[in-house]
């Protein structure tokens, strides 16, 4: 999952300061989330999964992709 994270923060060529904004945390919780060393909240996940356009499986590595 940490991967995916990167991968598609970079796809966007966004910052992990503005995926931080966006999910009202501070630059370094998100950057722990992107390390894998602490677990991303549900509500983390919604938000990012609306803000990329791909289901929460695949932020989660358990999916093939994008929402239909």
């Amino acid at each position: 999952m940490q991967t995916r994270l990167k991968e598609l923060r970079q796809f966007k060529c966004c910052s992990q300061r503005e995926i931080a904004k966006l999910l009202g945390c501070s630059q370094v919780c998100y950057y722990y989330y992107e390390a894998g060393l602490q677990d991303i909240p549900v509500r983390h996940l919604i938000i990012l999964s609306g803000f990329y356009g791909v289901s929460v499986d695949y932020i989660l590595c358990l999916g093939n992709g994008y929402k239909r």
